[in-house]
């Protein structure tokens, strides 16, 4: 089967979502309060820096290591980390769909107070469904996400066979992308999600062995923020879903 040499993903810098929804969880509000739909949220100053520190390290690597390719999703936080993390390299640059965040539904801009105030139900079908398969109405389950990556991969293969690619995109992806890559099953998975916040603008990373296996070779590393002067951070424990 075709395979790729290197395979990143860099989720996107600290976003203003992400401080507001930090801020909401803390305060026990309901409502995350922001006044455009997830796809426009922009980075906030410190997710900027965390961009242009990405891109100061990107460029430090040797050219036999640098990506041959980048694929971004569309939303514009990550659109925009990807734009200050390569300008001037010269990499190639495509926007896939199948790389957005996922979609929460009828629980999009609320905390995890909210969901528990406003959708008692919701919350209750959730714990018993579990995270892996539960779909919010008018949103995807974690297992949508899959089935759209998955297909990303196959393209990913197909196209960019022995060669380096980048992706910029959210923390679910993340999570998601081992469990495709490595082949983990719901409970690996889960106990991953469990332990481990994605911090803004880190990298994950998997490599080809001599079998032309993919290994893990970096999770959620974010050594190259502190070794480029910028500051890293994370949700401790809110994510881009509420509940």
């Amino acid at each position: 089967m075709a395979e790729l040499a290197t395979l990143w993903i860099i989720r996107h810098g600290e976003s203003t979502a992400n401080v507001a929804a930090t801020e909401a969880e803390a305060s026990g509000a309901d409502l995350i309060g922001l006044n455009h739909r997830d796809a426009d949220v922009p980075l906030s100053p410190t997710g900027e820096e965390q961009a242009r520190a990405t891109g100061r390290w990107l460029a430090g690597l040797p050219a036999d290591r640098r990506p041959d390719v980048a694929v971004v999703s569309p939303y514009l936080r990550a659109v925009s980390t990807a734009e200050l993390a390569l300008h001037g390299t010269g990499v190639p640059v495509s926007r896939d769909e199948r790389l957005r965040d996922r979609e929460l539904g009828i629980l999009d801009g609320l905390t995890g107070h909210g969901v528990q105030r406003r959708f008692p139900e919701e919350a209750e079908r959730r714990t018993r469904l579990g995270k892996f398969y539960y779909r919010p109405p008018g949103g995807e389950s974690w297992t949508d996400v899959a089935l759209r990556l998955r297909t990303l991969l196959g393209d990913l293969r197909r196209d960019h066979e022995d060669q380096r690619v980048l992706l910029f995109g959210h923390d679910a992806l993340v999570f998601l992308l081992r469990y495709l890559v490595e082949g983990l099953t719901e409970p690996d998975l889960m106990a991953l999600t469990r332990k481990h916040v994605i911090a803004n603008c880190s990298i994950t990373h998997w490599s080809a062995d001599a079998q032309g296996r993919m290994t893990l070779g970096g999770f959620n590393e974010v050594g190259h923020l502190r070794q480029e002067g910028a500051k890293p951070t994370r949700e401790d424990e809110v994510h881009a879903e509420p509940v």
